[in-house]
């Protein structure tokens, strides 16, 4: 008498969103610290990398001719253009991590969300907001990465994307407190896996 094998245990999307300036990355790392078996997808880019950004870490950035060759080779779960450049959720690296049963926090925006949806309905969408919207603008200028004109186009989007998550998303999260946002999302994510 053969024994079959089980199957293992599939792992759990959750895609982090916001508008610029709201917390995500800070609180994605975080996320990666407190919780067990978690992988943090990076995402590749054909945008400029800036200041203090490592390229595997921060983002995989190639140039558009290369994102282009992916893109037709099916390397990407999702990807769009904002603000003049492509981003893209590589799949082979999700794959695998969900096939070892990780949980796996995908921080993207709100096209991207709405597309791993699409591919993978038992993903959960937690929506990180400002507290208000004139502390946003506070913390995009007080990141100095971003010139007054790219300001003003990030404020601009955040109002739409905004809009489209309390369409969208499951969860929503006011950063107003660090610590507070990242435990409010710790909790989140333990109750859908079942810890």
């Amino acid at each position: 008498m053969s024994s079959q094998k089980q199957n293992p245990v599939k792992g759990q999307i959750f895609v982090v969103s916001g508008p610029s300036g709201v917390g995500k990355s800070t609180i994605c790392d975080r996320l990666v610290k407190q919780l067990d078996n978690v992988y943090l997808s990076v995402s590749t880019t054909t945008r400029e990398k800036k200041a203090g950004e490592q390229d595997g870490r921060d983002y995989h950035f190639i140039d558009r001719a290369e994102f282009k060759r992916q893109i037709a080779a099916g390397n990407f779960l999702e990807y769009a253009e904002v603000f003049g450049n492509l981003y893209g959720t590589p799949k082979d690296k999700l794959e695998q991590a969900l096939n070892n049963g990780k949980t796996v926090i995908l921080e993207i925006d709100v096209q991207g969300a709405q597309r791993v949806k699409k591919l993978c309905p038992d993903a959960k969408l937690i929506f990180v907001l400002p507290p208000k919207h004139t502390e946003l603008q506070k913390r995009i200028n007080g990141r100095g990465r971003d010139d007054e004109k790219d300001v003003e186009k990030r404020l601009q989007g955040a109002g739409i994307e905004i809009a489209a998550a309390w369409q969208h998303y499951e969860y929503m999260v006011i950063n107003e407190d660090l610590e507070q946002a990242v435990e409010e999302i710790t909790q989140i994510i333990k109750k859908v896996i079942g810890e």
